[in-house]
């Protein structure tokens, strides 16, 4: 790599990575705030707070990711444009250096970008399923207190009578309003949480589970034995996603293994891939609009860091609405994007002065 594309791209990627940085550690923190509960209510300590926080990030962290790129280079090409560097590298021949150091860039974050959506998000959505299926088995077995009702999760409160030797529960209730079609409760003369593998099972003798339409109708089934996976009592949803905590290989392995690619599948691959095109149209918007010198002198100076998070909320808008996928907003970028830079490229005739 030649030394102003080292220069250049070593420019770039210090702004993004620090903004990235700052941005992930506030996220961090905005997410131990909203999982507060675990502590004050569950009784779990602050080291569970903190995992189950981080278990949350990576899907925070895809959204802003693209944008602290876009901004990191924005910042670095307007540094560039004040110290008159960047009409240095337009006037010596430097257009390569710069083209290669916005490749470079975007190979790298794009990259990064694949890595998190297609490995870590699911990683993480599957750790935090099995974190808050083990924070609710912990809740039910020895956390909850006799003859008070407490929140689960948002939905589902329960309550004991007590506890006798062995961890046996005695009259456990729990009232399940997550579906806003049926409601749903257990009552039971006795419980007890018992690990099976991964999974945490709550084992009701000698209850009712009740059933409660949205039209009225009410039904009503008595067992001596009910098992009830721990995990379905824990997620802030009824019907969770099973793609969601699988990675692409994973994904792509068990469809080459059955020979069938399911609708869901591809849609999924395609939505996580989306990723990296975000990454491409927003580093070749930057350098369309911050990459090229400019003598002219603006009254009120927009700030170009506001620019590209207004163009980054346009993308994410066009692709969530967009009937053709999510990266339709990101195909748009690139193709505007383009068309700017081939603006700013084409050859220009040179203005000669008129004789006075």
């Amino acid at each position: 790599m030649r030394k102003l594309t080292a220069y250049l791209t070593r420019l770039f990627a210090t702004d993004a990575v620090i903004l990235f940085g700052i941005v992930c550690v506030l996220l961090w923190l905005v997410n131990c705030l909203r999982s507060f509960e675990v502590v004050s209510v569950k009784g779990q300590d602050f080291g569970t707070l903190a995992v189950q926080a981080l278990y949350t990030m990576p899907p925070l962290a895809l959204s802003f990711f693209y944008i602290c790129v876009g901004i990191g280079m924005v910042r670095a090409l307007s540094a560039l444009q004040n110290s008159h560097e960047l009409h240095i590298i337009h006037t010596s021949n430097g257009l390569a250096g710069l083209w290669r150091a916005t490749l470079a860039t975007t190979s790298v974050a794009s990259l990064f970008a694949l890595l998190l959506v297609h490995v870590a998000e699911p990683l993480a959505n599957r750790q935090l399923n099995v974190l808050s299926a083990a924070i609710a088995a912990d809740l039910v077995s020895s956390t909850l207190k006799p003859n008070r009702f407490t929140q689960a999760t948002p939905g589902v409160v329960m309550m004991i009578g007590g506890r006798a030797d062995g961890g046996e529960i005695t009259e456990f209730f729990a009232d399940d309003r997550r579906d806003p079609e049926t409601r749903r409760t257990y009552i039971a003369k006795s419980a007890r949480v018992m690990a099976l593998n991964d999974d945490y099972i709550l084992e009701l003798r000698d209850g009712t589970l009740q059933y409660l339409a949205a039209d009225g109708r009410y039904s009503e089934i008595r067992f001596a034995r009910y098992d009830v996976n721990v995990e379905s009592l824990s997620q802030p949803g009824v019907r969770g996603d099973p793609l969601a905590e699988k990675d692409s290989f994973t994904l792509i392995g068990e469809a080459l293994e059955t020979g069938q690619w399911s609708d869901a599948v591809i849609s999924r691959l395609l939505d996580r891939s989306a990723e990296a095109l975000r990454v491409i149209g927003l580093c070749l918007f930057v350098l369309a609009i911050a990459g090229f010198p400019s003598g002219r002198r603006a009254r009120v100076r927009l700030p170009l860091e506001a620019v590209v998070m207004v163009v980054a909320f346009i993308e994410r808008g066009i692709g969530s609405y967009s009937p053709l996928g999510v990266g339709t907003g990101a195909v748009v970028l690139i193709g505007l994007s383009a068309v700017l830079l081939a603006v700013r490229l084409w050859p220009r005739r040179p203005q000669v002065a008129a004789a006075t």
